[in-house]
């Protein structure tokens, strides 16, 4: 997603697969269900009428819990850059470093900010009204109300500077289990797809893709044999897609498939 939008998200069941890579502002308000966010350190957990800030350029895990015997449903405005960085120079809004580094952050619910969302719900049901301009137009007054409410947030969502430079073995070591592609870390490291390639092979002796891959079946087995994991429940927190794409990994790598190890294990 590369433009601006506004998104209604409904599930009925729990929800943990998708890239965990946070790549614009997200503002999200909890319509039913709990959302629970995880960034390795800590977990941030939404529930029902709360309004948050995901902030952009962030590596994290998350689950989308239904209600008892309901459906997840949240209500999220992705917002571009390049819409935020038109009303900074329009408004002449600039941004001094933030102190707020957490990949969540939680907003206020005033009076007029639930009537913005109340409306926004109707307007969503009209397809017709749902232009590019006016999108954008709606985007601009919700920011205006940010504004309002909570005059610190203009530090984050203003800020329009570039992961820097850091040290690669370190935040391999640390983020390995994400699901993202190398375009991503290697932006989050501050480097160029083809300088991250070659810093990482000088470090690690071998490719991003083979030292990564070895890493996650590493650290499944471990699971599966020390901890009693099944397959089922740890493929996705260690960054595989889907469940067969994992087995036939794990499979190749160890000589037997991750079910079928687990049971081996258990019997011994």
């Amino acid at each position: 997603m590369e433009k601006s939008d506004i998104v209604y998200s409904c599930y009925h069941e729990v929800s943990r697969k998708g890239e965990n890579f946070v790549p614009m502002h997200v503002l999200s308000f909890q319509l039913s269900g709990s959302f629970v966010l995880s960034d390795g350190q800590e977990k941030y957990i939404a529930h029902e009428g709360d309004f948050n800030l995901i902030r952009k350029n962030q590596l994290v895990k998350f689950a989308k819990h239904p209600p008892e015997n309901g459906i997840f449903e949240s209500l999220n405005i992705y917002l571009n850059q390049e819409v935020l960085q038109n009303m900074a120079k329009e408004y002449h809004l600039v941004s001094s470093r933030s102190e707020i580094s957490k990949p969540l952050v939680s907003i206020k619910v005033s009076a007029v900010l639930q009537n913005y969302i109340t409306s926004l719900q109707s307007i969503l049901e009209n397809k017709k009204l749902l232009t590019r301009d006016f999108i954008d137009l709606k985007i601009k007054e919700l920011l205006f109300i940010l504004l309002e409410i909570q005059p610190e947030l203009k530090h984050i969502l203003f800020d329009f500077s570039e992961p820097f430079k850091i040290d690669l073995e370190s935040f391999m070591i640390q983020n390995y289990k994400y699901n993202v592609n190398l375009e991503r870390l290697a932006y989050l490291t501050g480097r160029s797809l083809a300088t991250f390639k070659r810093d990482f092979e000088k470090i690690f002796h071998t490719s991003p893709h083979k030292w990564i891959l070895q890493k996650r079946l590493e650290e499944a087995y471990f699971l599966i044999k020390e901890k009693q994991q099944s397959p089922s429940e740890i493929y996705v927190d260690l960054g595989f897609e889907d469940l067969s794409h994992f087995s036939y990994a794990f499979k190749k790598q160890f000589g037997r498939s991750p079910k079928n190890t687990a049971a081996i294990l258990k019997n011994n």
